[in-house]
């Protein structure tokens, strides 16, 4: 077991949540499931606990109740090498959801995910500043990130 593991605390929906997210990432696999008995304190039955694997990183999801909802102060990146990719993460997650600015998303349970095409980071990082600025300016327009318009940003003289 990994010595981190982030927990996502549900108020009653984790097992929605846990097949929600085993179906958008392809290399997701659901590791181990408790349930409340009879001695509570929710409902005996219900999902207590499971463990999640996606892409090597283990996430447990927890049936905690209404006490913690979601906020921006953590969220998870996806990096995608294609806009293929950053579409289907996009609208996967998004299905329920709502849109954010700059590549975020709040997905159908309040979770916040950035999805980010790894070439942004290159383009940002670039030495010359009015080229990554050209970049952070069309970044900073957009609400999915597009590739193409990175690019075209970048390439303007």
């Amino acid at each position: 077991m990994p010595k981190i593991t982030p927990c996502f605390w549900f108020d009653n929906n984790a097992e929605d949540a846990l097949n929600f997210y085993a179906s958008v990432f392809k290399s997701a696999r659901i590791l181990s499931k408790s349930y409340y008995g009879d001695e509570g304190p929710g409902p005996k039955g219900m999902l207590l606990t499971a463990t999640l694997q996606i892409e090597g990183q283990e996430f447990m999801v927890l049936n905690g109740g209404p006490y913690d909802p979601f906020t921006h102060a953590i969220s998870f990146i996806i990096n995608c090498e294609t806009q293929d990719e950053v579409d289907w993460y996009w609208d996967n997650l998004l299905a329920g959801g709502q849109p954010e600015q700059c590549g975020w998303l709040k997905d159908k349970f309040g979770l916040s995910w950035q999805i980010v095409p790894t070439i942004l980071g290159r383009l940002l990082q670039d030495k010359d500043t009015l080229k990554s600025g050209r970049v952070m300016q069309a970044m900073l327009q957009m609400v999915k990130i597009d590739i193409d318009s990175l690019k075209r940003a970048y390439e303007q003289e």
